[in-house]
């Protein structure tokens, strides 16, 4: 077996405390791109995972991974199954990630389906759950934490770290204190945007074991701004137990730090770590690269290769900046055109980004410090960009605030940890709107017998531990599309126009034909007192349901109310609606039915 040389021992005073890692090969990809490799790809690349020795843990699933294998047209419970059973056979623990109130998606889901995807996932072979809560509302996870336990599943609480006036370690460990009393196992330190502070996350860590000295503490860090590495030092001083790392090539950048120096660090400072076969750590790599060469490099920016300490101020996570980019390209249009009527000179794409990091730095305390991880991390920064765009032509800030965000502010996903500036409690008096303090939970009624009732109409069947029926109450849409085989021809024609695009082979033949691209600038400069309609997430821009053809978009002129929606954004876990922030009638459609659409690209105006 080839490892790195051995060196002679030094006497540290951490010598006799070991430090275990867990390698989050499902996060590797996700904070890369926008799928994961397919199931016959992860059972090539579990042996040499095995093989390389120094993993304990392997993060396996969770997050977008269900959805993913839908999107494919392919079952995901069939997916985690295979996926999980090497790991058990070689005594290797696996972990999901799930995010409390959201469970598997982006918006709150029932109690009843919460508590099957705990027992549908234990039952696959999942062992540890992580459970998080965007806010640090430890409501949002008391039934995560419950159900995990019930289903036999290790209970991982975990708390979104962010760096602000109001996250102390004595709030962190209010959390804490909620999370054990529910009958927590482990605590994460999820530091997503990778921004905590070294020295602060070591007295946070620290302070969990010194009450809690049986609570296991695992860290997960991103590189991003650069602090991680650092911060993995400091809480494994503090006594942290596990550590999550990544491998090349998906290592570093806006990813997690690669093993091999994560180790070769903490070895030096005294810790026991387990070897690395290096050869079975090239075999990962060779085969990791195998699979972005084979299709998944085309979901990938390469931006995502880079650190950037711009995002120390910001906070925002590494792995939005490649969608934040795309957002900012159609802005750019409207923004330089609101610039030139006002006879100001235009902005280039970098001035516009600082503009934007600064905007997110004014508005994030004012919304109340949401720790920015999915979805607030969005929230935030489409609230920002369009704080910009409104103030360039003229308009007050807070004109447009999409119904997300607005749910958010008033309570409906949970507490805040800050309080909301006074112009935002003015703002929502004004619109006669009342602030919500219940447990977000009951605003969801259990929906499994309604689930149960359409599977029969369908004749499916609810599968295996109820996973079918799991799959189905979860993912409704793209559950629908994928049995439908939808899903399948859908995934082959993008990839297929991604291949073409590159002047790749051509594995399934049908016409590719060009559309013309709109120029925002355009439309921005005929229309100045109109307001941009954004697609508020990436994905398929469906203005109206099952049509096909362009006459399916709105007619120019069509009466539109601030709210309502107007078309649709088909995504991986389901439908997004498009709304317009004012009342009015569209002026312009610059999307076409069908077409595939980015975060925050501009859709349609109206005046």
């Amino acid at each position: 077996m080839n490892t790195f040389p051995a060196w002679p021992d030094v006497k540290f005073k951490y010598m006799a405390k070991e430090i275990k890692f867990s390698l989050v090969y499902r996060d590797m990809w996700q904070s890369s791109g926008k799928y994961q490799p397919r199931v016959d790809q992860l059972e090539r690349v579990a042996p040499a995972i095995i093989d390389m020795g120094c993993f304990d843990r392997v993060e396996t699933n969770g997050g977008a991974f269900e959805q993913v294998n839908l999107l494919y047209g392919e079952n995901p419970n069939i997916a985690v199954r295979r996926w999980t059973a090497p790991f058990h056979k070689a005594g290797i623990q696996t972990h999901m990630l799930e995010r409390g109130l959201n469970a598997l998606r982006m918006n709150p889901v029932p109690a009843d389906v919460r508590e099957l995807m705990f027992k549908v996932k234990k039952a696959q072979g999942t062992d540890i759950a992580r459970s998080f809560c965007g806010l640090n509302d430890h409501r949002n996870l008391r039934l995560s934490v419950e159900y995990a336990k019930k289903a036999g599943m290790i209970s991982q609480a975990a708390l979104s770290i962010t760096y602000s006036p109001v996250h102390t370690v004595e709030y962190y460990m209010g959390v804490v204190d909620h999370l054990v009393e529910y009958g927590a196992d482990e605590i994460c330190l999820k530091d997503m945007a990778g921004i905590g502070r070294p020295t602060f996350l070591a007295r946070l860590t620290s302070e969990i074991k010194k009450k809690y000295p049986h609570i296991i503490v695992q860290y997960h860090g991103h590189c991003g701004p650069g602090f991680s590495p650092a911060s993995m030092l400091e809480v494994a001083r503090a006594g942290a137990d596990y550590i999550d790392v990544a491998v090349e090539p998906l290592s570093w950048g806006k990813v997690h730090p690669d093993v091999i120096t994560i180790r070769e660090m903490l070895k030096a400072d005294g810790f026991l770590v387990k070897d690395i076969n290096m050869d079975a750590y090239m075999q990962v790599r060779a085969l990791t690269q195998e699979f972005i060469d084979d299709f998944l490099g085309y979901w990938i920016n390469p931006a995502n290769k880079v650190m950037t300490s711009l995002l120390v101020g910001c906070g925002l996570p590494g792995g939005m900046m490649g969608s934040m980019m795309a957002d900012l390209k159609p802005f750019l249009g409207a923004v330089n055109a609101a610039e030139r009527a006002a006879g100001r000179p235009d902005m280039s794409l970098d001035t516009l980004m600082v503009k934007l990091f600064d905007e997110v730095q004014y508005v994030w305390p004012r919304l109340g410090y949401p720790p920015l991880v999915t979805p607030f991390s969005q929230y935030v920064k489409n609230t920002a960009l369009m704080n910009l765009l409104n103030v360039v032509k003229g308009n007050p800030r807070w004109t447009t605030i999409d119904k997300d965000t607005w749910g958010m502010i008033l309570g409906k996903m949970g507490k805040l940890p800050g309080d909301l500036a006074p112009e935002i409690v003015e703002l929502v008096k004004s619109k006669g709107d009342e602030f919500y303090t219940g447990n977000p939970q009951d605003m969801y009624p259990d929906e499994l017998p309604r689930f149960r009732e359409m599977m029969k109409e369908e004749g499916w069947d609810e599968g295996p531990d109820q996973e079918e029926l799991f799959e189905f109450a979860m993912h409704e849409r793209q559950y629908r599309d994928f049995r439908s085989g939808l899903a399948k021809q859908r995934f082959n024609a993008e990839l297929e126009d991604y291949r073409a695009k590159a002047g790749a082979p051509i594995k399934i033949v049908r016409p590719v034909v060009e559309m013309p691209e709109f120029d925002v600038e355009q439309y921005a400069e005929k229309y100045p007192h109109a307001v941009p309609v954004q697609a508020p997430v990436k994905g398929q821009l469906l203005w109206q349901v099952d049509v096909d053809d362009d006459s399916a978009a709105p007619i120019v002129g069509t009466a539109v109310k601030a709210g309502e929606a107007i078309g649709y954004v088909q995504t991986y876990y389901g439908r997004e609606d498009i709304v317009s922030a004012r009342d009015g009638r569209i002026v312009a459609v610059t999307g076409k039915q069908g077409k595939n659409v980015v975060k925050g690209e501009i859709v349609a105006f109206v005046e």
